[in-house]
């Protein structure tokens, strides 16, 4: 065996030894990867089937979701949680997030929602609108007011001059809406798109002052993203026309142009 052939053989598994390391994370400006996405509950059913979508357009890209209520995510992602991007159900708590210096771009708005009285198929407590949320005997559902749909739900109950004592406040939009499916509550306040997703077991009462409580979604790619190539790519796809349709079919109002 000559000097020349050793020098050449250590030379070839050097070259084999880089190209497998390389196998190990993505290359700069690649859009495949994993990305890791924390996204409002209310979410839920568009952003599955937008990140299905997604990892269909971009071979060799896998899409993770934490689904939760705005307010709990936001407070995961100050304290350090890996996630390559941040999806909120309004700008208050997109701002926990930009005010701890934890968004990489400035975020933009993606889609707007719009709460309704989710009740049960029949409606056997007879709720017309907000007003009948009050009456004796009539039990409801809210979401905490440091979550989104509770402050919009505050905004809409404060426009009616209606004041009522709920028998559950829960931590995010599926848990009020879940109280109705089980029937331990007569109504909950939630948003349009979640009655949609649940029109099986539930019927929405639409009422006026919820134009007075609309929220913004806003989204952003986070600093500490291990893909940014991937996490922008991703934010992209759902703000394309195509995103955006997903988004329109589920409920969601379009963004202020």
């Amino acid at each position: 065996m000559t000097v020349r052939w050793i020098r050449a053989a250590l030379a070839a598994v050097a070259v084999l030894t880089l190209g497998l390391a390389g196998c190990g994370g993505e290359p700069a400006g690649s859009d495949g990867g994993r990305v890791t996405v924390f996204a409002a509950a209310s979410l839920t059913e568009s952003f599955t089937r937008l990140g299905k979508d997604f990892e269909a357009a971009h071979p060799g890209a896998t899409v993770t979701f934490n689904f939760a209520g705005s307010s709990a995510l936001a407070t995961q992602i100050t304290q350090g949680a890996p996630a390559d991007v941040f999806a909120a159900a309004s700008p208050a708590t997109m701002k926990t997030v930009t005010d701890a210096g934890d968004a990489a771009d400035t975020p933009v708005t993606l889609a707007r929602n719009q709460l309704v009285i989710a009740v049960p198929k029949g409606n056997s407590a007879r709720v017309a609108g907000l007003a009948d949320l009050t009456r004796p005997g009539v039990k409801v559902a809210l979401c905490a007011e440091q979550v989104p749909c509770g402050a919009a739900a505050r905004k809409a109950l404060d426009a009616a001059g209606a004041r009522l004592t709920p028998a559950t406040l829960e931590q995010d939009v599926k848990g009020a809406l879940a109280k109705v499916k089980l029937g331990e509550v007569d109504a909950a306040l939630v948003y349009r798109t979640d009655v949609r997703a649940a029109a099986a077991d539930l019927d929405a009462v639409e009422f006026p002052e919820s134009a007075d409580a609309i929220n913004d979604y806003p989204i952003v790619v986070l600093k500490r993203t291990g893909n940014p190539a991937g996490a922008r790519a991703f934010v992209d796809f759902v703000r394309s026309e195509a995103g955006r349709a997903v988004l329109t079919a589920a409920g969601f109002q379009a963004p202020p142009a």
